[in-house]
């Protein structure tokens, strides 16, 4: 059995008259106290609960847009946060900074708390948003977290929908990684077809592990380690010992994030039970040593 299969995968205005009669206003030769003082400039900062029809890494104040989440859109604002402290002193954060690895942690908690689990754990993707470079020299110091569907586990470029996502991972779902017949080119994975569990297939999502100590650089040259790691969830997912036997009865399939999203902060790996060398007709959630034998 081979063991492990690596793949690298946007007002109206109203006017209302009064009846009744005014006093007319008479000038008192004073012009300059009849002007209202101007109001304090006020720094943009995108709307949270908003879904976005578009998908953008800066947001220009000139050209935001925002939809109500029952029409079409490409993305929904699960959260809007603030950079403090070290963060937000300097220039804007940028990739691999700690300051945007906060931030893409505090996203991935709200995100949690709103659709019911992982994202990691559906075809979702995240983006992080951040204002101009000109918004942020005048004081924004916000970040947006845009949370999308995506086409499958391979493609994840955003598509749109209707609806919130809110609560979407609570119970059945559509979204959620389930059963996949991997298909191959040679001993390389090309892509993974989403499945029924009942109909034939070789692999099924088990989980999620977060590699926090790795650079990008060893992290592509830790296959083995990563392997390591996928196991364990199979075992637990399976509900079989995670001993010298483990690899004859399956072996691991694991998507890691894009370099840019890992640099970000975004460390979750996604890991899949794989069956080289059998068809699997069914679950294999907590089916125990008989129901993975080992071959």
């Amino acid at each position: 059995m081979r063991r492990w299969l690596l793949a690298l995968a946007l007002a109206g205005t109203a006017t209302v008259v009064l009846g009744g009669c005014v006093q007319p206003h008479r000038a008192d030769g004073d012009l300059t106290d009849d002007w209202p003082a101007l109001p304090a400039p006020r720094l943009f900062v995108p709307a949270t609960d908003a879904c976005l029809p578009r998908i953008t890494a800066v947001v220009q104040a000139s050209t935001y847009e925002a939809v109500d989440c029952g029409r079409s859109h490409l993305a929904e604002v699960v959260h809007v946060g603030t950079f403090v402290g070290a963060a937000a002193t300097g220039a804007r954060p940028e990739p691999g900074s700690p300051a945007l690895r906060v931030a893409r942690a505090e996203c991935d908690q709200q995100a949690r708390q709103i659709i019911g689990g992982d994202w990691h754990a559906a075809r979702l993707t995240m983006n992080i948003a951040l204002p101009t470079v000109t918004a942020w020299l005048s004081g924004a110091r916000w970040y947006r977290c845009d949370l999308a569907e995506t086409d499958s586990i391979d493609n994840t470029r955003p598509v749109n929908r209707v609806g919130s996502l809110r609560g979407v991972l609570v119970g059945d779902n559509a979204l959620a990684h389930r059963c996949f017949d991997p298909k191959l080119i040679g001993d390389n994975l090309n892509y993974m077809a989403p499945v029924l569990c009942t109909e034939p297939h070789r692999a099924e999502f088990v989980g999620v592990y977060e590699e926090r100590d790795m650079s990008w650089d060893k992290f592509t040259r830790s296959a083995a380690e990563v392997h390591r790691h996928c196991m364990a969830l199979i075992a637990v997912f399976a509900n079989v010992p995670n001993n010298s036997e483990l690899p004859y009865r399956a072996g691991s399939i694991f998507y890691p994030p894009s370099q840019r999203e890992w640099e970000e902060g975004d460390r979750g790996v996604r890991c899949f039970l794989w069956s080289d060398d059998r068809r699997l007709t069914r679950s294999m959630r907590g089916v125990g040593p008989e129901g993975l034998p080992v071959i």
